[in-house]
């Protein structure tokens, strides 16, 4: 039976974002698409004319919040209107690329075909744009904006809601719009990929129900057939003591324009989440290939640690095979061109740590997630009771429940209610700081436990970044779209 105090929560935070849909409410928006109103666009891709229908700035909800964000662009390829394919995909049979392009949980804009044939300021460069890629290769493109912690009305789980939002309004005009809407494939980097895989693991759950019907999102379901995830900051609540588990021995410090050493209170903050993290990881009932159960001891050592070894010993052999020479790294054992083994705080000192601790949850509310767990009348609140029970301002709240629970993938991974994503394609670069690699191996190892199909790996020397493997990505997408399924699930 539910706690009085539960129940209070769930019914406060559901009058909460009703308030915010109503109060900053606009006129009804027609859910209907309109395959008239479109603009003619093309762009050069390796000397092939890519040329599109582009519908945008749709507006996926009859009574929106904001309308800056609250909406979506659409592309489609010119063939598919004169019963052309690519890709041996028609306007009957091809995928639909659902990319978003949140970071940081701040608002996103929806991403575009044409003047911006760069994805962003991520680390290695610029490259080709995914929207670019997905058409040339046959897929129907449509990304949608979402709003962010930066406003009162866009807190958790503004953002997903409205991208599960977009995924409905797809769906209901699945018979006016080119593609297959039960063939969405959905797309993010760090906070995107979050979204991502909350699409992916949540699909048509009740959770979202009345956030969904405050903002009139079309009447159709919103599950998704696959996910491309890039260094998803997924797990919050958890993802402070995966951090202190991984870098407790690193003591220097490189975040955001500071660095430095961690000080007394800084260390016995590492030292109690990092103590925390077994229990956690041994709760979670996970078990490896061969069938045994992943646990750690109270020192943090175990099968699981040797586990998550494993994966960057992969990594380092796919480099190695591709003939990068990583024989300069001294915590690579290497003997007859294999890599035998991973020496872990070697590894660790060669990554540094970029997080003081607590890596998410900060102490004085300061963080980004501390914002994004925030309510209509409070900017910034806590997420997990360690950080509250040691926040310096007695004034700190603790964010509700349920918010803290719709912003976790791993809670709806084949739940109850949920119908979750068949198939999954999560990447997390071997060089990224910016979480554990513990949290996507906790992620691809849930999702192969409970049965769902999972390609996982930690590219080799990569950063905090996304989209570095298009070509890649588009082979898997199209391995599991090909040859074209009967509908389901719409």
């Amino acid at each position: 039976m539910m706690k009085h105090h539960e129940f209070l929560s769930k019914l406060l935070f559901a009058i909460g974002v009703f308030f915010l849909s109503t109060s900053y409410g606009q006129s009804p928006v027609a859910l209907r698409f309109d395959p008239s109103k479109f603009v003619a666009q093309s762009q050069e891709l390796n000397g092939k004319t890519i040329k599109v229908r582009a519908y945008e700035k749709i507006v996926y909800v009859s009574n929106p919040v904001d309308t800056a964000y609250q909406v979506m662009n659409i592309y489609i390829p010119e063939e598919y209107f004169n019963g052309g394919s690519i890709n041996g995909y028609t306007a009957q049979t091809a995928p639909l690329f659902f990319p978003n392009k949140v970071g940081g949980y701040t608002p996103a804009l929806p991403a575009t075909f044409k003047n911006s044939p760069q994805r962003g300021p991520m680390p290695g460069g610029n490259q080709i744009s995914s929207v670019l890629v997905a058409l040339s290769k046959g897929y129907v493109v449509a990304s949608a904006g979402a709003r962010g912690r930066i406003s009162p009305q866009g807190k958790a789980p503004a953002g997903i809601v409205d991208l599960k939002a977009a995924v409905r309004y797809l769906k209901a005009n699945d018979a006016t719009i080119p593609g297959d809407a039960n063939k969405i494939i959905s797309n993010g980097t760090s906070a995107g990929g979050a979204m991502s895989t909350l699409l992916g693991a949540t699909g048509n759950h009740p959770d979202y129900e009345p956030y969904l019907k405050a903002l009139g999102a079309a009447n159709a379901t919103d599950n998704i057939f696959a996910v491309s995830a890039y260094c998803p900051i997924i797990n919050l609540e958890n993802a402070d003591m995966a951090y202190e588990w991984q870098l407790n021995k690193i003591h220097t410090f490189k975040f955001r324009g500071k660095e430095g050493t961690l000080d007394a209170v800084a260390l016995k903050v590492s030292e109690e989440l990092k103590n925390a993290f077994p229990k956690y990881v041994n709760g979670l009932n996970l078990k490896d290939n061969a069938g045994k159960k992943l646990e750690l001891n109270a020192q943090g050592e175990g099968n699981f640690k040797e586990y998550v070894k494993s994966f960057l010993a992969a990594s380092a052999q796919k480099a190695l095979t591709a003939g990068v020479d990583v024989s300069k790294y001294g915590f690579l054992q290497i003997k007859d061109g294999q890599v035998q083994s991973v020496d872990y705080d070697g590894y660790m000192q060669y990554l540094e740590r970029m997080k003081t601790p607590p890596a998410f949850d900060a102490l004085d509310n300061s963080s980004p997630e501390n914002q994004l767990f925030g309510s209509a009348t409070v900017d910034k609140r806590h997420f997990t009771p360690f950080a509250l029970h040691y926040a310096p301002n007695t004034l700190s709240s603790m964010a509700d429940a349920l918010q803290i629970k719709m912003m976790n993938p791993m809670n709806y991974i084949g739940a109850k209610g949920a119908k979750t994503a068949t198939y999954w394609r999560v990447r997390h670069g071997a060089k990224d700081k910016d979480t554990s690699f513990s949290i996507p191996v906790l992620l691809a190892t849930t999702l192969k436990n409970k049965g769902f199909k999972i390609n996982f790996a930690l590219p080799w020397d990569r950063p905090h970044s996304g989209d570095y493997d298009l070509d890649e990505l588009f082979e898997w997408a199209d391995s599991i779209c090909s040859p074209p399924s009967p509908h389901w699930g719409s």
